[in-house]
């Protein structure tokens, strides 16, 4: 077995080593990660993203700029194309970006909803969704609050994830 082989595969989320800036399989996939409420790319798997394509970055600040006007607010979700059959998928889980006296930014019903949104476009684009153990890094979540999120909202709709772990 390779570092980037599969390791663990779970009823209907498959588990990688690997990198989720590079989706593995063919045809149409989306890339989804959680960016905070308040504007704020930096730190973190935005940076993997960015170093990639500048598009992500881009988008999510002229969406922050402009949210007076715009969807932009907790739950809210950009898929953002990068590549002919690859988008990035911004989605507002997390609020502010520190983990002060307030405890963790992590909101995992904004992350829900956020994935309830995806479901539909990724279904309507034939995407699979690829991603890192979203909202467990730096917005503070826990897996075992975030998986069941993904089951409920993607895998038992019918769209296949797959959940990044860096080697």
């Amino acid at each position: 077995m390779t570092q980037e082989s599969e390791y663990v595969r779970g009823d209907a989320i498959q588990y990688v080593r690997g990198d989720a800036t590079a989706p593995r399989g063919e045809g149409p996939r989306i890339i989804a990660h959680v960016c905070n409420d308040r504007g704020g790319w930096g730190k973190g798997f935005v940076l993997a993203l960015t170093r990639r394509w500048p598009e992500p970055e881009r988008a999510y600040r002229a969406w922050h700029r402009e949210r007076a006007s715009r969807d932009f607010a907790l739950g809210a979700l950009q898929l953002v194309r990068v590549e002919h059959a690859v988008w990035v998928a911004n989605m507002i889980g997390q609020h502010g970006t520190g983990r002060g006296g307030k405890g963790v930014p992590v909101r995992y019903e904004a992350i829900g909803e956020a994935l309830d949104r995806l479901a539909p476009e990724a279904l309507r684009l034939g995407a699979s969704i690829h991603m890192p153990r979203i909202g467990c890094g730096l917005a503070g979540g826990r897996w075992d609050r975030v998986e069941p999120l993904i089951r409920a909202r993607l895998t038992e709709r019918g769209v296949p994830v797959t959940v990044y772990d860096i080697g």
